[in-house]
């Protein structure tokens, strides 16, 4: 059995996603559907929450930090430092409720340009909920037409019957591999990771250090 260090380095790639959106919309839904089969006991997020997920794209070990933010506004100063060092965003709206959607151009997005810090981040816009067509607010369509407005990729969904939940944190890491400035981010890291590893190794082969 491998080391923990070694087992935590097990993956060729790590990004780092955010959720956002109003509260209620189902992100939090989103994400445990993605991570597991359940979806019991899920009580809404306060501040922030993370879960990872590892999974292979294309023969890439990926390590995938995902965090789910509050949508209440009274955890809003909380969640903006999240922002710092993401690779990608999913901006989630509920297509039962207009408002949720709106408020993507209104609130959200104006809040991704405010503390985004690296403009190469990939965003994708997901509505959810699809499985409750007939109460539909939000057609596909106006859907497709903000996520051309936000320049991001576009995906509806249902956390409740796992329809493209997959697909949409797959895709999303797909795009973010694309990006040459993450690929180089990582390379660094990992060259780092064995530089270290090599001064650890002569250390302990030198008999430690003396007094």
């Amino acid at each position: 059995m491998g080391s923990p260090s070694a087992q935590i380095n097990a993956y060729d790639l790590s990004f780092k996603v955010l959720l956002i959106g109003d509260s209620g919309v189902g992100k939090s839904s989103l994400l445990h559907t993605f991570i597991s089969a359940s979806l019991d006991h899920l009580t809404p997020t306060i501040g922030v929450d993370f879960k990872i997920k590892q999974l292979t794209i294309g023969g890439k070990r990926l390590k995938l930090t995902i965090w789910d933010t509050a949508g209440q506004e009274r955890f809003r100063s909380l969640t903006s430092s999240y922002y710092r060092g993401t690779q990608g965003i999913i901006l989630v709206y509920d297509v039962t409720r207009r408002e949720t959607f709106t408020n993507l151009l209104d609130v959200w997005a104006s809040e991704v340009e405010l503390y985004l810090t690296d403009q190469d981040c990939v965003k994708m816009l997901v509505g959810n909920k699809v499985d409750k067509e007939s109460e539909r607010a939000v057609s596909r369509e106006d859907g497709i037409a903000l996520a051309n407005k936000l320049g991001s990729l576009f995906l509806e969904c249902s956390a409740k019957t796992r329809e493209n939940v997959e697909k949409c944190f797959e895709e999303l890491a797909i795009k973010i591999m694309e990006v040459p400035s993450f690929l180089e981010e990582r390379s660094t890291v990992v060259k780092r990771n064995i530089l270290r590893q090599k001064q650890e190794g002569q250390a302990q082969q030198s008999g430690g250090c003396c007094s």
